[in-house]
C-alpha cells in the first residue's frame, strides 16, 4: 500500500470518531446553555432539561398520546409524500422547458416568501376542518422548495452530459436513468431536506389552528393553559425527531455531493 493509501486508511476512522465527538460536544454545550438559562430565568419561565425530559416521559406514557402522535404522523406523512412527489414532478417538467421555468421562478419565489398563514382561511374553505386541511397546509409549505430545487437541478445539467448521451445514442429512458438522475440527485435531495422541515412545520401549524387532535393541538392547549414544562417537552420531542431526520438526509446529501 502506498503512503497516501496508508494515510487515508488511518485518517478515515479518526475523522469519523472526531465527527461523533464534535456532535457530542455540541449537544453537551447546548444542554449546559439550556441549564444556565433555566437557572437565570427560573422554572416558571424555562424548565430544566431534566424536567422537560421527565415531563416528556409522562406525556408519552399517557394512553391518549398515541392517538395524538398517530394523527400528526399520518397527516405529516401524507403531506410529505405530496410535497416530494408533486414537487419533483412539477420541478422536472418546469426545468425541462426553460421558458416555463423562467416564467414560474419569480412566482414561486414570491409565493415562498409569503407568510402561509394568510392563506389558511382559503385552505379551510376548500378542505374544511379536519385532517385534509392539515395535509394541504403542510404540503403547501413543503412543495415549493422541492419544486425550485428540482427545477434548478434539471435546468443546470451540464450540456456535455446530454451531448454525450446523444453521441452514445441513448434512448430517452436510458438518458433519464443514467444521465439526468445522477446529475440532478444531489440538488434534489437538498430540496427534500428543506421540504421535510417545512412540511412538518406546516402540519403542526395546521393542527394548532383547526384540529382537535395531534401534537400541534397539544402544544396549543399547553400554551392556553400556561404550561411551560409541557410546551418545552413537546418542543423537545419535535426537535429530536426533526434533528435525527435532518442528520440522515444530510448524510445522504453529503455523500451524493462527494460523488459528483
Amino acid at each position: 500500500m502506498s503512503a497516501v493509501g496508508e494515510e487515508l486508511a488511518v485518517s478515515t476512522p479518526q475523522t469519523g470518531v472526531s465527527g461523533v465527538l464534535d456532535t457530542l460536544y455540541a449537544i453537551a454545550a447546548l444542554l449546559f446553555a439550556w441549564q444556565v438559562l433555566h437557572w437565570i430565568a427560573g422554572g416558571l419561565v424555562l424548565p430544566s432539561p431534566l424536567g422537560a425530559a421527565n415531563r416528556l416521559a409522562l406525556i408519552a406514557a399517557d394512553p391518549e398520546f398515541a392517538g395524538h402522535a398517530w394523527e400528526t404522523g399520518r397527516a405529516f406523512a401524507t403531506a410529505l409524500l405530496i410535497s416530494l412527489i408533486g414537487g419533483l414532478g412539477l420541478g422536472v417538467l418546469l426545468g425541462v422547458h426553460r421558458l416555463s421555468s423562467e416564467v414560474a421562478e419569480p412566482m414561486l419565489v414570491a409565493l415562498y416568501s409569503m407568510p402561509k398563514i394568510t392563506l389558511y382561511p382559503v385552505i379551510l374553505l376548500l378542505f374544511g376542518l379536519g385532517i385534509s386541511a392539515k395535509i394541504a397546509f403542510g404540503a403547501l409549505h413543503g412543495i415549493i422548495p422541492v419544486i425550485m430545487f428540482s427545477m434548478n437541478a434539471v435546468r443546470n445539467i451540464r450540456p456535455v452530459y446530454l451531448r454525450s448521451a446523444r453521441a452514445m445514442r441513448l434512448a430517452a429512458l436510458q438518458t433519464g436513468l443514467h444521465v439526468m438522475v445522477p446529475a440532478t440527485l444531489p440538488e434534489i435531495v437538498s430540496g427534500f431536506r428543506l421540504g421535510f422541515a417545512l412540511t412538518l412545520l406546516g402540519t403542526l401549524i395546521g393542527e394548532m389552528f383547526a384540529s382537535q387532535r395531534g401534537i400541534g393541538y397539544m402544544l396549543l392547549k399547553a400554551m392556553e393553559s400556561n404550561e411551560p414544562t409541557t410546551i418545552t417537552a413537546l418542543a423537545l420531542l419535535l426537535i429530536v425527531f426533526a434533528t435525527c431526520a435532518s442528520w440522515i438526509l444530510l448524510a445522504i446529501d453529503n455523500r451524493l455531493h462527494r460523488r459528483t
